[in-house]
């Protein structure tokens, strides 16, 4: 653990001490080597399904891929943001990839936590570097009023875990995941354990989010630059996904009574935010509400409590970042040209850029779970499990599995096809930066489709 978070700490006066010229170059060099050492945690060896580093840090193979998938992410959000950032003065840019840095760092110690008061301070410290992110940099006057969306429905989500944890250290005397398998208080019928159940679950429900909690997740993509919308969807939606797979570890048997209604509720977000999707006119808006819907999948299977349903919720979960983030910096490519996220006002890009067009394509297939991709592992997991579950479910996820092609097909031909309108004939080419980055989202995807045990090896 130690071998990538010292040097990602040690990023931090490197961002100040390299010269203007050089600061992309070096800041973007060493994240990869960061990212490239990272990948030795796929690469387990361990017996007793922890690794640690010492009693406060420790991977084991649920967190692992989430940690490659951080490391991975902050030299993309670095190359995504070089163009839009040029125009800034350079203390401005060093600030910038500091919070980048700083949220990388936070998000290490997120999933590495052994403890889970630890765990809680460093899921509430993300808020911090996101909220400046999406405040200061976001493209629109309403910037402002989706970061409050996004700190209040966070915060009072956020609450009722806090005190969930305080009383589990009362009863339990550690908060320790190392001891969960000793330490599981003992759960009754009652109104008190009831209400100590959705408090330990609400916030993570919030943070994924589930549909009826997910209002300020369209509000903070739309607004936030590409870089935090590429963290938003590839890493911190997926905190609230690994925080509730650390939590359902203690609350049987309560949890068969009383997952019903938030299962039927993330199924029925899958479908109404893919209708939703058929009917935006906002390229991010559109992605944004395409991850509520991949995110209830995810609730969806971790809720039924099986070992099918989290492995197809970890490998969803690693997928839908890569794809989502990928999603998010072509429209950044097409916004920075164009200066619009309105589809129809730039519509048949394909003819201006049809290399761009091919990435479109791709990442599309991939957000329809196109076979072999991981995209459709994950998704045909859950769906078995929520099945087996109740066999009713499979008229939801049919649904929602029918409605995400239609809204992918609909984003692509809306965005690639048709005329070029006459506002856009004199517009840039896309750059070298641009074809690297998506080929740094799309390579990992494809790479496991050859090897997937390396996420969900820990079902064995």
């Amino acid at each position: 653990m130690l071998k990538v978070l010292i040097p990602t700490i040690m990023l931090l006066p490197t961002i100040w001490l390299s010269s203007s010229k050089w600061l992309w170059t070096t800041t973007t060099m060493n994240s990869f080597l960061i990212a490239f050492i990272s990948l030795v945690w796929l690469k387990w060896d361990s017996e007793t399904g922890w690794a640690n580093s010492n009693t406060m840090l420790a991977t084991d193979l649920l967190s692992t891929p989430l940690l490659v998938l951080t490391c991975w992410l902050l030299p993309l959000m670095i190359l995504a943001s070089q163009n839009h950032m040029r125009p800034e003065p350079i203390t401005r840019q060093r600030f910038f990839i500091m919070l980048l840095t700083t949220l990388q760092i936070l998000l290490i110690m997120a999933f590495g936590a052994t403890e889970l008061i630890m765990f809680y301070i460093m899921f509430e410290a993300t808020l911090i570097p996101t909220l400046i992110i999406i405040t200061r940099w976001g493209n629109q006057a309403e910037r402002l009023n989706a970061g409050i969306y996004f700190l209040f429905y966070t915060l009072a989500g956020s609450l009722p875990l806090l005190v969930a944890l305080m009383l589990l250290q009362q009863t339990t005397g550690t908060l320790s995941m190392l001891l969960f398998q000793y330490t599981k208080p003992i759960l009754t019928a009652a109104l008190g354990h009831k209400l100590w159940w959705a408090g330990c679950l609400i916030a993570f429900l919030v943070k994924m989010p589930l549909y009826g909690m997910h209002l300020w997740l369209p509000k903070a993509h739309v607004e936030a630059p590409v870089a935090g919308s590429m963290v938003l969807a590839a890493v911190l939606l997926k905190l609230g996904g690994y925080g509730m797979m650390r939590m359902m570890a203690m609350l049987d048997p309560l949890s068969n009574q009383l997952v019903y209604p938030f299962i039927i509720l993330a199924l029925w977000g899958v479908i109404m935010t893919g209708l939703v999707c058929l009917r935006q006119t906002d390229l991010k808006s559109l992605i944004a509400y395409s991850s509520v819907g991949h995110m209830g999948l995810v609730a969806g299977g971790i809720l039924t409590q099986t070992v099918w349903g989290f492995t197809g919720a970890i490998i969803l979960m690693i997928a839908h970042g890569l794809t989502s983030s990928a999603l998010f910096c072509l429209a950044n490519t097409s916004y920075e040209r164009t200066h619009s996220r309105t589809m129809i006002l730039a519509r048949g890009m394909q003819m201006v850029m049809p290399l761009a067009t091919a990435w479109w394509f791709v990442a599309n297939l991939a957000n329809l779970a196109m076979p072999p991709l991981p995209n459709l592992m994950g998704e045909l997991m859950i769906i078995t499990t929520l099945f087996d579950w109740s066999p009713w479910t499979i008229a939801l996820t049919g649904a929602g599995t029918l409605i995400t092609a239609n809204y992918s097909l609909y984003m692509f031909l809306t965005s690639q096809r048709g005329p070029i309108p006459e506002h856009i004939t004199n517009i840039s080419p896309s750059h070298t930066r641009e074809h690297l980055l998506m080929v740094l989202h799309l390579i990992p995807l494809f790479l496991l489709v050859l090897k997937p045990e390396l996420i969900w090896g820990w079902c064995y």
